[in-house]
């Protein structure tokens, strides 16, 4: 499918692995200029390299903490003297990783969820949106948790930031329609990510293994999807950047579950 989206400008918040790097891979395949953000110089070095090398005649990676508002601003600021104050896509992958029951939740760690997992993406759509406002079509695309709606015991501060996630991008969606800014939001269900791998092994699983990896998911969480396997971060990529292109004209304030089946309503 082609995205309409060559030599589009794309920022990937958390692009340099993952289910980020998967939505990059997308754009890039179909000619858009990316760029990725994450805080390791490394890993977005390699990510860039990748991104050039599949067709993005303009990938860059640029160093940032999402909880340090001036380096949010400081980024976008350079982007836009980059590309000439417009930007078409931007898609928010990155997120808290706290892990921990209710009753053992610090305040620290409540405040460093919320920073990470939502608080990070207000700053970087604060900072876009002269620049989205600027350019001659656009979108957001926020990733959110299919813990939002299959609640886990000892992810209560993850959901909540996740669950912020969603009602921000809603909010957004309604605010910028004027401005036929598409808002729409991505939640995947068991995806076979680092986190979720490195997890899998440290219970003995292999985490490489979707089929095996599903089988703990269900065994530890009660989460079974209703395919027997996890997903894969590329399958959450081609979603996200189908919603983020120009292919996608008319969704917006949706809330996308690519979960493998699962009894969301």
């Amino acid at each position: 499918m082609d995205l309409g989206v060559r030599d589009a400008t794309a920022v990937i918040v958390g692009g340099g692995r993952g289910m980020g790097l998967a939505t990059a891979r997308c754009l890039a395949d179909d000619g858009a200029r990316v760029a990725v953000v994450g805080r390791t110089r490394e890993v977005l070095d390699a990510a860039t390299a990748e991104l050039t090398g599949r067709g993005s005649p303009d990938a860059v990676g640029l160093v940032a903490d999402m909880c340090d508002a001036a380096q949010v601003d400081g980024l976008f600021a350079q982007l836009s003297e980059r590309w000439g104050g417009e930007l078409n896509m931007l898609v928010s992958a990155a997120g808290p990783t706290t892990v921990g029951s209710f009753e053992d939740l610090t305040d620290d760690q409540w405040r460093t969820a919320v920073d990470d997992g939502a608080m990070g993406m207000v700053r970087c759509v604060r900072a876009a949106l002269p620049l989205l406002r600027k350019a001659s079509w656009a979108r957001i695309v926020n990733f959110s948790a299919h813990s939002t709606q299959r609640q886990s015991v000892i992810l209560p501060a993850y959901t909540a930031a996740k669950a912020m996630v969603t009602s921000i991008s809603k909010n957004l969606s309604l605010l910028l329609a004027p401005d036929e800014i598409l808002v729409n939001v991505v939640s995947p269900g068991s995806i076979a990510s680092d986190a979720l791998i490195g997890w899998a092994e440290s219970v003995g699983v292999d985490g490489a293994d979707p089929y095996a990896l599903m089988a703990a998911v269900g065994e530890h969480f009660g989460h079974p999807a209703h395919l027997p396997r996890a997903g894969l971060p590329d399958e959450i990529g081609a979603v996200a950047a189908f919603l983020v292109s120009r292919r996608n004209s008319y969704m917006t304030g949706a809330n996308i579950n690519v979960d493998g089946g699962s009894d969301f309503i």
